[in-house]
């Protein structure tokens, strides 16, 4: 009952300790396949363009470590994995774990807030 809950709190522990071992394997990645990996990792947090759902969230970066740890394996130039235009590539990628978004989120956040300062001024 006591992890349910703390759970219910803190989120998934499951999905942490993914997130953790997704972490891991990205470290573990030869150069220049880690700095790769984190600037693509980096532009899905700020870019807003990966879902909200824990499940989907840790599936994707699970199938990313496994994509960059095969490239280091095979030696595969990153230009050849992320094409001429990373952003596209890292779009494209996340599109493949559709679902609610960030940026979303976001939005319908913008827009309540919106909404609610035109009740106010109408008051």
């Amino acid at each position: 009952m006591a992890a349910k809950w703390i759970e219910f709190v803190t989120g998934s522990l499951e999905q942490k300790k993914q997130w953790r071992q997704y972490k891991a394997r990205i470290k573990a990645l030869p150069e220049p396949y880690r700095s790769a990996a984190d600037a693509v990792e980096r532009y899905f947090m700020v870019s807003g363009s990966i879902t909200v759902d824990g499940d989907k969230l840790v599936a994707m970066f699970g199938d990313l470590a496994d994509l960059w740890e095969r490239a280091a394996a095979d030696g595969t130039p990153v230009r050849e994995i992320v094409g001429d235009d990373p952003a596209e590539f890292a779009e494209t990628f996340a599109q493949a774990y559709s679902g609610k978004r960030w940026i979303d989120k976001e939005r319908e956040r913008l827009n309540k807030a919106i909404d609610d300062a035109e009740q106010e001024e109408k008051k």
